[in-house]
């Protein structure tokens, strides 16, 4: 029944006035609630508020199991016990089940009823039976902490598809003037289910962006582990550019001093940044195959270096051919030996050119220009009748070309496709249609090849115009690409050889000189090596040998 008594000099009406009002205020803050811990627990603290109860339980019916009501929250004001939500201690209870085995509705459990039948139940007294409702737990509970729960109002939550996603159950009302318990009036009622009702909304609306976050960050994995398995030698690159960007980052968000001493990272710009690492290199989806495992100078879809040692064996076989010509038309001994002898030194010469010729096919560092010189003299010094029976020479000019590459194992028309890779993942990112909290993804992800002195690409951006952000990916970036033992190009660097390059590329105008010094004073890389970098590659680092460090 309603108290027609009043309250701190207020009417009925005034206190009905203001319990709307809370209403109001509660329903604004529950969807503004991003944690869901908090949230769940902020719906079943304001339904205590606004209905007057000591205590309280919310019950979760998870989509995954929607015969069951898991306990989630549970509150009494008297007994100072709180399980779940923000506490960090689960609720010891199990499940509620809406069914027994044998598929009969259990409607002798006041919240699975509730469900069930889609119904509001208020109950002035579970010592008196009513309803026919099992209270056995309830009592057990009264038994072990003296507590006596007496009314009862239980409330099914439902979503705006007309889904139960949960009920709301608050246990003794207590009367305003003195304190007492009391049945739960219809007022209680009304303005609990209008809670319920606010509460589902907000709580579908949380989970949905919630499924929606992991079915996103879903997404971008499945593409990081399909570029990833794309290439053997660049698999895992995706991932742990991720993990050096997030501690580079947080150890500049720690620092009190210097230029970076203003920077600072809330739970969004993490979640911002982690993202954008993790899409740093979507553009690669694009990029052949036989680009990105380019282990040889002459490697396409296959190493050509084996084309060329066929030829080189028909040249051998020609050479054979016409020393036994020679031999045959010999007049003398005499003669037929030096035959013999020019036959065996050309087959000398042949087997070093092969040899030279599969040693440069192998990456460096550097080419000398000797070097490179050389191989084109071997490819005009021998000629094979091709299979149009045209005699050419040994190498054709594309072959030339890529033994003779100076660094590394890729022409300058196959770095270019390589490095369209961050274009193509600017124009993907920046298609996208990203919600504020995300919106400088693109930024971020597209600035990891550019350089502090704007000579990097593909926008050839200063370090003035980057954020601190894109910066710090480009680190994480170069610092992977180093330590990693996987590349079909080079060895995995030791830490100390990688950390000694970074340092060049600092005094070099590469990339950013702050940053730099927080990943070496921070022992960021330390960091990173200890879980991600193989163990004979984690060597002792003398930050004094480090070029361009400033120290601490």
């Amino acid at each position: 029944m309603e108290s027609s008594g009043s309250h701190d000099g207020q009417t009925p009406a005034d206190d009905l006035i203001r319990r709307l009002a809370d209403l109001n205020e509660i329903g604004i803050a529950l969807s503004r609630e991003k944690d869901l811990n908090r949230l769940l627990e902020a719906i079943l603290v304001a339904a205590m508020r606004i209905t007057r109860a000591d205590g309280g339980t919310l019950y979760r019916r998870p989509a995954s199991d929607k015969d069951t009501l898991n306990f989630e929250i549970v509150r009494t004001e008297s007994l100072k016990l709180a399980l779940g939500g923000t506490t960090g201690t689960k609720a010891p209870f199990g499940p509620i089940r809406l069914h027994d085995d044998a598929g009969h509705e259990n409607t002798s459990m006041v919240v699975a009823y509730s469900v069930l039948k889609d119904q509001t139940i208020a109950i002035a007294d579970a010592y008196r039976g009513e309803g026919g409702f099992d209270f056995s737990g309830t009592k057990a509970f009264d038994q072990r902490t003296g507590y006596h729960s007496q009314s009862f109002l239980t409330v099914p939550m439902k979503s705006h598809e007309g889904d139960i996603i949960g009920v709301l159950q608050l246990i003794n009302a207590q009367d305003p003037a003195t304190g007492k318990i009391v049945p739960f009036s219809a007022t209680d009622q009304r303005l609990a289910e209008s809670l319920a009702s606010q509460a589902a909304v907000a709580l579908t609306n949380r989970l949905l962006i919630l499924q929606l976050e992991k079915l996103f960050e879903s997404f971008i994995k499945l593409i990081n582990q399909a570029i990833d398995d794309k290439s053997t030698y660049t698999g895992g690159h995706c991932a742990r550019v991720p993990v050096i960007t997030m501690l580079l980052a947080e150890a500049a968000a720690r620092t009190k001093t210097g230029p970076l001493a203003g920077f600072h990272l809330t739970e969004k710009d993490r979640y911002e940044l982690e993202i954008a690492a993790l899409l740093h290199d979507c553009g690669k989806v694009t990029t052949p195959v036989h680009v990105v495992d380019k282990a040889t100078k002459l490697q396409t879809i296959y190493d050509r270096i084996d084309l060329v040692e066929t030829r080189l064996e028909i040249v051998k076989r020609d050479a054979e051919i016409k020393a036994l010509r020679a031999r045959a038309s010999a007049a003398t001994p005499e003669e037929a030996a030096a035959v013999e002898d020019e036959f065996h030194r050309r087959l000398g010469e042949i087997e070093s050119d092969r040899r030279f010729l599969r040693a440069c096919n192998v990456g460096g560092e550097t080419m000398k220009t000797t070097d490179r010189d050389r191989v084109q003299a071997i490819s005009k010094k021998y000629r094979w009748k091709n299979t149009h029976g045209d005699q050419v020479e040994l190498l054709t000019a594309d072959e030339v070309e890529n033994l003779t590459i100076y660094s590394g194992t890729l022409t300058a028309a196959e770095r270019r496709i390589i490095n369209h890779h961050v274009e193509v993942s600017i124009q993907m990112l920046e298609s996208l249609p990203w919600p504020r909290h995300l919106e400088h993804v693109p930024e971020f992800a597209g600035g990891h090849h550019e350089r502090m002195d704007g000579r990097g690409y593909p926008r050839g951006l200063t370090r003035d115009q980057m954020s601190v952000q894109a910066r710090i990916l480009g680190i994480a970036d170069i610092f992977e690409a180093l330590t990693a033992r996987d590349r079909p190009y080079k060895r995995g660097k030791t830490l100390a050889e990688s950390l000694f390059i970074l340092g060049q590329m600092k005094v070099n105008g590469h990339i950013d000189p702050d940053l730099f010094d927080i990943f070496i004073r921070e022992r960021v890389y330390e960091r990173y090596a200890k879980e991600h970098m193989a163990p004979e590659l984690v060597d002792a680092v003398d930050v004094t040998q480090i070029p361009g460090y400033a120290g601490d």
